[in-house]
């Protein structure tokens, strides 16, 4: 990430939630064999042991990836247009773990830090990186304090530049130069509520493999950025697009956890058709007098919808003030939230995402949601 305000690649709870404005559509051709994913949409891949995420948090500019449930994806477009002295448009990514309290199947986290040794936790990444732009190639690896959260991460964020096009850097200063298993890197370190230390290769390049996690989170540890109480929660990889970054891919993205990988999903008869939705109701952020709150949308049937709504009642005197990702109506306590007009058909398996402002003399407790389909 790059010096200035703080946006981080991942930090896409208010970050996905924002960038819901975009237009973001699921759409499937005829044979299912391309999705492609805008705004804040998700899709599985390898059968659920990985996600992809367009996750474009930061700009409400045209910008989609297409993916074909594997472990790969392409920026197919992006009219992202960010100053390259602020925050990205977005993260583009694929990842392993739980990202935001969204997790994938048979991670093999959380892993805690002290129980990390050489070969624990492995990554393989191949990309593709068009000329043009500005964007930067990075992991995003978030340890949090407690083994699980629903939200932010509270530990560090550790990431690792393979490279960058434009004038950009990582969050935070420059702090080190050091050698890490025979690769030289920049060190950058900055807090925000959070650590964030950056790894830099000082040799370039399109693709790792067998990259050792665990070697850069010990080398944190010894810089006191990072605690041996703390736990790995997730691993992810991707573009943070400043500028542009159509053509960017990732063509092949791999993480395993205690030196074993997750087996091959089994084939089984399709179940019966079924319709259905989750929500998941955070809290992104509080002051006096109100709070930031999302709801994640997760299609969980085996049929595609062509619309969704979720209920709740406040516990108290909250009061939306404003609202994106979905229109709604407010009665007293009472909270309906429909889809907007680009977010309401998913694919079986993705999600939506909403997110809205509030004011309060009664805190932000969380409220008990439903959700339905169309």
């Amino acid at each position: 990430m790059i010096a200035r305000t703080r946006w981080t690649a991942a930090a896409a709870l208010s970050i996905a939630i924002t960038s819901a404005v975009a237009l973001g559509v699921v759409a499937t051709n005829a044979d299912a064999a391309t999705t492609t994913l805008c705004a804040s949409q998700t899709a599985p891949a390898a059968g659920g042991a990985y996600t992809v995420q367009n996750n474009e948090w930061g700009s409400s500019a045209s910008e989609c990836i297409n993916t074909d449930g594997n472990t790969e994806f392409t920026v197919a477009n992006s009219a992202i247009a960010n100053s390259t002295s602020g925050a990205p448009g977005g993260y583009a990514s694929i990842y392993k773990g739980c990202h935001w309290g969204a997790c994938t199947t048979n991670s093999g986290m959380p892993v805690q830090v002290s129980a990390m040794h050489p070969g624990t936790v492995t990554s393989s990444w191949g990309t593709t990186q068009p000329g043009s732009g500005a964007y930067d190639v990075a992991y995003d690896i978030w340890f949090n304090q407690t083994p699980t959260t629903p939200g932010q991460p509270n530990g560090t964020e550790l990431m690792v530049w393979l490279n960058h096009n434009g004038p950009v850097q990582p969050f935070g200063s420059k702090v080190a130069t050091t050698t890490v298993n025979g690769v030289s890197y920049d060190v950058w370190f900055g807090t925000q509520g959070w650590n964030t230390v950056s790894y830099t290769m000082s040799t370039p390049t399109t693709s790792v493999s067998n990259l050792d996690i665990d070697a850069l989170a010990a080398d944190a540890v010894s810089r006191g950025y990072l605690q041996t109480s703390w736990f790995l929660i997730d691993v992810e990889a991707g573009f943070e697009m400043w500028q542009g970054g159509a053509g960017l891919a990732t063509n092949s993205f791999s993480v395993n956890t205690g030196g074993t990988t997750n087996p091959p999903p089994t084939t089984t008869t399709p179940p019966p058709t079924t319709s259905g939705c989750s929500a998941t109701y955070s809290v992104v952020n509080s002051w006096s007098g109100g709070f930031q709150a999302s709801v994640n949308v997760t299609n969980t049937g085996t049929t595609s919808t062509t619309g969704w709504a979720v209920n709740w009642t406040f516990p108290g005197d909250q009061k939306i003030s404003n609202m994106w990702g979905a229109s709604d109506t407010q009665t007293g306590a009472v909270v309906k939230a429909t889809n907007a007009s680009y977010d309401g058909a998913l694919a079986p398996g993705t999600s939506a995402m909403l997110g809205f402002t509030a004011t309060s003399t009664s805190g932000s407790t969380s409220p008990t949601i439903s959700c339905t389909t169309n």
